[in-house]
């Protein structure tokens, strides 16, 4: 008899459903969020598991890494590309564990894909570098636009990178509002060492792992 089962997982605990190949849920129980907790559980059916489905939230790494090396055959969930049944009127952690554990027995399942473990904080780095990147951005917009306002003139983009701490003071003529423009500036000035920190070190690491 093959087994199917569907965790869904959340910030402490995790909602296990296993359910058989006429959908009937043969174990269903709610976890601490431990890998030893859940393999203990999941040991007894580990011959008859066709497939594990983990919902692809923000904490799966420790999870999925956890039961592939304990031999078991995992998915990771494109949950924005599921879709539950019309006409559900109640749902809750159990039916959305069964319900992936459904898609998988129904080779329907959308599926996330699954990076290698060894790339990942790469990944999660750049990661990074977008958040900085967009709040170098807000810096720059907001600098502009003070410019804006007290000049009636507009910097474009490449003048805006190309501004020097001793070019505000002929943009300003208010001593605070040119100690405003100077934060923005220098917070600028910080986010591009950080992220061109970031992208050397994020190549140098992608360059180490080319065969």
């Amino acid at each position: 008899m093959t087994l199917y089962c569907g965790i869904d997982l959340h910030s402490n605990n995790s909602m296990i459903s296993l359910i058989d190949e006429a959908d009937r849920v043969v174990s269903e129980k709610r976890l601490d969020n431990t890998l030893e907790a859940i393999e203990r559980h999941l040991r007894p059916f580990q011959d008859d598991i066709g497939g594990i489905v983990v919902e692809s939230t923000y904490n799966w790494y420790w999870l999925v890494d956890g039961l592939m090396e304990q031999g078991y055959p995992v998915h990771l969930a494109n949950t924005l590309a599921i879709q539950q049944y019309n006409g559900i009127k109640y749902t809750n952690d159990a039916t959305d564990a069964r319900f992936l554990a459904h898609l998988l027995r129904l080779k329907i399942l959308p599926t996330g894909y699954i990076y290698p473990k060894a790339m990942r904080p790469v990944r999660d780095l750049l990661r990074h570098r977008l958040l900085l990147v967009k709040q170098r951005t807000a810096q720059l917009l907001s600098l502009q636009g003070m410019i804006g306002r007290h000049t009636g003139q507009r910097l474009s983009g490449l003048k805006m990178k190309q501004l020097k701490p001793g070019d505000l003071a002929r943009h300003f003529g208010s001593a605070a509002a040119l100690f405003a423009a100077q934060q923005h500036h220098r917070l600028i000035q910080q986010l591009n060492t950080q992220i061109e920190a970031l992208e050397a070190f994020a190549l140098t690491r992608c360059q180490d792992s080319e065969p």
